[in-house]
């Protein structure tokens, strides 16, 4: 049997919005994120709100990923897509999920991308930095490229 979820929470905290900058990843940026375990108790919601049908509901990843997308953000690990999904699992008794963690960290140090921030290796400042378009190699157009 596995362990109990009485007397703790099953999340490390449950806020109502995202604290980081937008990422713009899609979804076919996504799928390229290789899924890792992550503990449930580590994981910050970005949501409040849980509807009890989506959780019920067998085919709810149906049209979508099947891995929870989550941000890594200044420490913090925010889950952005995949509540109802997390919280099945901790209905099942489980500590640890599948998901796909975009890592902000990774990019700059501390995860800040004010001024004076540069991508790390790089000595490029992050507010010159372009995005790529993971097909074709060639700047997207976000931030000014």
């Amino acid at each position: 049997m596995g362990p109990s979820y009485c007397g703790f929470m099953i999340f490390k905290g449950v806020r109502d919005g995202k604290p980081y900058p937008d990422h713009g990843l899609s979804l076919r940026d996504w799928s390229r994120i290789p899924p890792r375990q992550v503990r449930l108790d580590e994981i910050v919601t970005t949501t409040k709100v849980l509807e009890l049908d989506r959780l019920l509901s067998e085919d709810s990843t149906f049209y979508g990923d099947l891995f929870p997308h989550a941000v890594q953000w200044q420490g913090v690990l925010y889950l952005e897509d995949g509540l109802h999904r997390a919280v099945r699992s901790a209905l099942r008794n489980r500590t640890v999920m599948h998901a796909r963690v975009f890592d902000y960290d990774a990019l700059t140090p501390g995860g800040s991308l004010g001024p004076g921030a540069e991508i790390p290796g790089t000595g490029v400042p992050s507010t010159e930095a372009s995005w790529i378009d993971l097909d074709t190699g060639l700047p997207d157009g976000r931030n000014g490229s």
